[in-house]
């Protein structure tokens, strides 16, 4: 798999740095992307955030968000994730200041 990092150039929404697709190289996913994922810097100031693919709904006209990468049975393999995209975002950072 490969993480491929679009940047956010506009600056719009604020806070967003990038948006991250999952490339598959191997496996039945071969030749696919799953695409919806987002980095932010976090509000507070302290690092960054990814958010995940969800399709919105409302109910009762309240809006929420239903999760399209969910766990099977352990709660953090979502962390395997986050963690190669925000790693993916910090690689492009560093060639980015190199290039500049």
């Amino acid at each position: 798999m490969i993480v491929h990092i679009t940047p956010n150039d506009k600056n719009n929404p604020p806070g967003k740095l990038a948006d991250a697709e999952l490339h598959f190289t191997e496996g039945v996913l071969e030749g696919l992307k799953l695409i919806g994922f987002s980095v932010w810097e976090r509000r507070t100031g302290g690092g960054r955030n990814v958010t995940f693919p969800a399709r919105q709904y409302s109910v009762n006209g309240e809006r929420r968000s239903f999760s399209l990468l969910r766990p099977i049975v352990d709660a953090t393999a979502q962390d395997r994730v986050r963690e190669a995209i925000l790693e993916a975002y910090a690689e492009y950072e560093e060639k980015a200041a190199v290039a500049t």
